[in-house]
C-alpha cells in the first residue's frame, strides 16, 4: 500500500465542517487502513489558519494533534535545502506557490499520491488528488 501525503488544506478540511471536503478529508484522517504523511510546513500552515482566518486558538492544539498521529503513521517529513530546491523548481514551472510544491516535492521523492483540496494550484494541473478519490 503506498502512503498519502496530506497537505494542510487536507488536515484543515477535516476539522471544519463548513468546508465542501470536509466529509472525505475526515475520513481519510481516521481510515486505519491508509498511511499518511505530511511535510512540517503543515504545523505553520495549520496553526496560522486557526488563529488568522478562523480566529480561534482553542482549534490549534487538535490540528496539531492530528499532524502527530500522522507522525506516528507515515511520518511528517523535514523541509531540507535539497527538498525545498527541487519544490522551487517545481513551483518556477507549474506556476504554483513553493510551498504548494514543497508538498509536490515531497510525494515525489516518497512516491506517495499527494493529496490535496486545493482544486486550483494542484488538484486541477495534475499534481495532487482530491481527497474525494480516496475515500
Amino acid at each position: 500500500m503506498s502512503t498519502l501525503l496530506l497537505d494542510a488544506s487536507v488536515i484543515l478540511a477535516a476539522f471544519d465542517a463548513d468546508d465542501d471536503l470536509h466529509g472525505p478529508s475526515r475520513s481519510l484522517l481516521g481510515d486505519p487502513e491508509v498511511t499518511l504523511a505530511t511535510l512540517d510546513l503543515a504545523r505553520y500552515e495549520v496553526a496560522n489558519v486557526a488563529i488568522r482566518a478562523w480566529r480561534d486558538l482553542d482549534r490549534v492544539a487538535p490540528l496539531l494533534e492530528a499532524i502527530d498521529r500522522i507522525s506516528g503513521d507515515g511520518g511528517v517529513m523535514s523541509s531540507t535545502t535539497d527538498l525545498l530546491n527541487r519544490a522551487a523548481k517545481l513551483a518556477e514551472e507549474h506556476t504554483i506557490s513553493v510551498y504548494d510544491a514543497a508538498y509536490v516535492a515531497a510525494a515525489e521523492r516518497t512516491g506517495g499520491t499527494l493529496v490535496s483540496c486545493d482544486v486550483r494550484e494542484l488538484v486541477s494541473k495534475g499534481l495532487a488528488s482530491s481527497p474525494e478519490r480516496q475515500s
